[in-house]
């Protein structure tokens, strides 16, 4: 397969940056998308000129960071698929393909594809943790737990945190983020007894990192690559209405 890329190149955060047309050729279709960036990386290195720069760690779907944004689709136009995951058989010979970082206030770009996704962090940070002593594993298991909130449980906590939510949506909102990390401890017993200053301080930090408001407009969940569904936001607004009136010292009662 021969391919025409247009990559966004952008040295620095503080200079501009634009659409640098390149080539990629005899390009196997059993190539994953960055296994492609890899051939073109290589060629560019040869004559010299100076690599493209994007995110990718384990290569298997798990960790969300290759953030890239392919023909206008965070993670491309194969749903549930994260970058690294992509394969080259999905496009034709001859196609053309634009390739850009994630697009959002929140996440400034650091270099070509890369962004700084630590306001991420931030909102885990802020209250995406259980500081409750829950003993040992076999203590652990001694807590029982309906399956139908253990399954909602891990549905929420199948979030790798990538941000394709926030590249998605056209108000810039992490609301499908903060949701599936609160939901993930509310749905659990461990969980509970920190629920009202969880859902307050996450989301307050959410604002303050300059992500947008959630409007429906379900991008987020089309573009999520392990499908989680909005119905975590619904959940999420749930949490806080049962936290309003939270001074954030003591709990102020059901």
């Amino acid at each position: 397969m021969n391919l025409k890329l247009f990559v966004w190149r952008q040295k620095a955060p503080d200079t501009p940056g634009k659409l640098v047309e390149y080539e990629a050729k005899d390009i196997s279709p059993e190539m994953s998308f960055l296994e492609m960036l890899d051939v073109v990386n290589e060629g560019l290195i040869k004559k010299g000129d100076e690599p493209i720069a994007f995110d990718h760690d384990c290569r298997e779907g798990i960790c969300g960071t290759c953030s890239q944004v392919i023909n206008g689709v965070p993670h491309g136009p194969q749903e549930r698929t994260t970058v690294c995951q992509l394969h080259m058989r999905n496009f034709k010979d001859g196609d053309a393909i634009y390739i850009e970082p994630w697009r959002a206030k929140a996440f400034p770009v650091v270099k070509d594809l890369i962004v700084d996704r630590s306001s991420f962090e931030s909102i885990i940070q802020a209250g995406g943790y259980v500081s409750a002593h829950t003993g040992g594993v076999p203590d652990a298991n001694a807590i029982l737990i309906p399956k139908s909130d253990a399954d909602r449980a891990m549905d929420a906590a199948e979030c790798i945190g990538c941000g394709a939510c926030v590249a998605a949506c056209p108000n810039g909102s992490a609301m499908l983020f903060a949701a599936a990390k609160i939901s993930h401890f509310a749905a659990l017993p461990q969980g509970r007894a920190e629920a009202k200053k969880r859902v307050c301080l996450m989301t307050k930090e959410m604002m303050q990192q300059g992500f947008g408001n959630c409007s429906n407009h379900y991008e987020c969940q089309a573009a999520c690559p392990k499908g989680i569904k909005v119905s975590f936001i619904a959940k999420l607004n749930r949490e806080f209405m049962k936290s309003l009136g939270y001074n954030g010292e003591k709990d102020p009662g059901p």
